[in-house]
């Protein structure tokens, strides 16, 4: 970044942050702490009205009333709010993590400065916390930016991806429509054969741009078809479990489970609820498992059969490792 460029950051940067050190500033802007000091003075040489308080408590900041017409955005960072507003680890799997950052400057800066004690309200910064990753679960490394760099072509994919349960993966020709963030997790988004898809990033293995271009639905949005595909998934309640479970850790269950959960009621003991989880599969029961002697799978017998043939299987692998 050339120095008229930064210079004009450095003044989003601080009408969005008040006061920033100058290493942040250094930090920020890929240049030494010297050289932020000599920009602050050729600002100050220019009679705009930025100091620069030495000591622990010190640092860069604009007076108040200094006021910088910041509201023009440009393309990339119009681009960037209407696509993810000012997520910046989102931007950053994206590669459009400097787009993200002086948008959300830029929008920072617009708000106006307190003046003594007009204002009664908290700022909604300080009183509203966001967090998009997933619970008990770190996000997933994904190529998301090069991923969505190539479906930007406009172009048919063939990936090379695992399903869910599958020990191997395979190649398969798709339409993508693009990728879609849950839970801290990304999916690519496509059709297969004329009907669309969800494929877990975490296990594709590879992709490759093919000279064909992609054909779509044009009448199916990516965020509509996601919400879709997304409420189809939680949907699929073929297999309904009920099970007895410790009252304590209720609310823990309630998490895990998610949309799984489809009720809990009152049982004769306080100490316990009856709940009822819905699969698509008998298999997936074994998600029960880690509530270990907190629960107790009550029906259909082939649920009950199936979670203490896996205790069993778990007690003798467990035990004869001890033994050895």
């Amino acid at each position: 970044m050339e120095r008229p460029q930064r210079l004009l950051a450095m003044l989003v940067a601080l009408q969005a942050n008040r006061q920033m050190t100058a290493a942040e500033l250094a930090e920020q802007f890929g240049v030494s702490r010297r050289t932020i000091l000599r920009d602050i003075k050729v600002l100050a040489d220019a009679d705009i009205s930025v100091i620069a308080e030495r000591g622990r408590y010190g640092g860069v900041a604009l007076l108040p009333g200094a006021e910088v017409d910041v509201n023009r955005l440009t393309g990339s960072e119009a681009e960037v709010l209407e696509l993810i507003g000012v997520d910046l680890a989102r931007a950053r799997q994206l590669g459009i993590e400097a787009a993200a950052r002086t948008a959300a400057q830029k929008i920072a800066s617009r708000r106006p400065w307190p003046h003594g004690e007009s204002t009664h309200l908290l700022p909604l910064a300080e009183v509203v916390a966001i967090d998009n990753s997933g619970w008990f679960a770190p996000e997933e490394p994904a190529d998301v930016a090069a991923l969505t760099r190539d479906i930007r072509h406009g172009r048919k994919l063939r990936i090379d991806y695992r399903a869910s349960g599958q020990p191997a993966s395979r190649e398969r020709d798709v339409d993508p429509y693009g990728v879609f963030s849950r839970g801290g997790r990304w999916y690519l988004i496509a059709e297969v054969n004329d009907q669309p898809r969800m494929f877990a990033l975490a296990r594709l293995r590879s992709w490759a741009v093919l000279d064909e271009e992609r054909q779509i639905r044009d009448d199916l949005k990516l965020g509509d078809l996601a919400a879709t595909l997304v409420s189809g998934l939680e949907e699929r309640h073929s297999i309904r479990v009920t099970a007895v479970l410790d009252a304590k850790i209720e609310d823990m269950a309630r998490r895990i489970l998610g949309t799984r959960l489809l009720s809990v009621e009152a049982t004769e003991s306080s100490s316990s609820v009856r709940i009822t989880i819905g699969y698509d599969q008998l298999d997936a029961v074994r998600q029960l498992l880690q509530f270990a002697e907190k629960i107790e799978v009550i029906d259909p017998p082939e649920a009950r059969a199936l979670v203490a043939h896996l205790a069993d299987t778990i007690t003798v692998r467990h035990r004869a490792r001890s033994e050895t």
